[in-house]
């Protein structure tokens, strides 16, 4: 029995080598033995879902039912782009217009934010704006929501404090600019913190060499610094368009009834015409295939 025990003890042991040694020989047989696992299950969950979602795009539901309908035609995409009734295709543009309104405008606010944490501040201020731009991210997403909707009330704080300076109420609740201020504050610091990174990596003597050439500060930031930084924008706009593409929370709780992005029609159309919400979720997918074609020519992914 003991000799068996070591016969098979010694089998395992030489197993394990000679798996060990193929290792040491081909790296790219271990690079594919970590790799595999996670890719597959990302491949089962993530590809075969957005598979599913797009074959049920082109499906169609019984209007009395609700039930799919196992028939392959164009006829929810002939829905949504229609110019005889533009309703849809309306709020598809209106999405994507607030999606990059809210890109351009976190763009402006995050740059000088995070050029003054990279070269100005000192360590300890540093320290105090890191701490500032992501304890938001630690609160509720709702908390957050629920905070605008107070200060943007009637009778919330901004209008409080305009009336106290004798100025008149801003009406901005349940509006679109209600919806374009709120996912500006809350994807913010998705765009200051690759900026900061970028800004942070830029050799100072660039900017002392521009200076020697007789250059001023506007012609050193257009000709030095913003050609350096311009890829971390575009990364950071990939998550600030994306995720204002995709939201339907702060429409519903911010905007007002003209305020309807692609989120909130495949929430409602979700359980009563599947093959539509799914159809309509194309687009904001196609949406943001060509805007990471752009953006990967524009070298976003090395600053990610």
């Amino acid at each position: 029995m003991d000799v068996e025990a070591r016969t098979s003890a010694g089998s395992l042991r030489g197993a394990r080598l000679r798996l060990s040694a193929a290792f040491w020989r081909r790296p790219w047989l271990k690079l594919l033995a970590l790799l595999l696992p996670p890719v597959a299950a990302f491949g089962l969950v993530y590809v075969t879902s957005l598979g599913a979602l797009l074959a049920s795009a082109f499906w169609s539901s019984d209007a009395f039912t609700a039930k799919v309908i196992h028939s392959w035609s164009l006829t929810q995409f002939r829905a949504i782009f229609s110019l005889s009734d533009p309703t849809y295709l309306r709020i598809a543009i209106r999405t994507v217009l607030i999606a990059a309104a809210v890109t351009v405008t976190d763009a402006v606010l995050a740059f000088p934010i995070a050029y003054y944490m990279a070269r100005l501040a000192t360590r300890r201020m540093r320290s105090l704006l890191f701490v500032l731009i992501l304890l938001p991210l630690w609160s509720s997403y709702l908390v957050r929501i629920y905070s605008w909707t107070t200060i943007l009330s009637k009778t919330g704080p901004l209008n409080w404090l305009l009336n106290g300076l004798g100025l008149p109420d801003t009406h901005l609740a349940y509006t679109n600019w209600a919806m374009w201020i709120v996912f500006s504050y809350v994807w913010l610091p998705f765009m200051i913190l690759p900026i900061y990174t970028a800004i942070e990596r830029v050799p100072g003597n660039f900017f002392e060499a521009s200076a020697d050439l007789g250059a001023r500060g506007p012609r050193t930031f257009r000709s030095v610094l913003l050609p350096l930084v311009f890829p971390a924008i575009v990364a950071g706009s990939i998550f600030t368009f994306s995720l204002t593409l995709g939201d339907y929370i702060t429409p519903l709780l911010v905007g007002g009834p003209g305020s309807l992005l692609i989120g909130n029609i495949v929430y409602e159309n979700s359980s009563t015409n599947l093959a539509f919400a799914a159809a309509f979720a194309v687009v904001p997918i196609g949406v943001m295939g060509v805007y990471l074609a752009i953006a990967r020519r524009l070298g976003a992914f090395e600053a990610v």
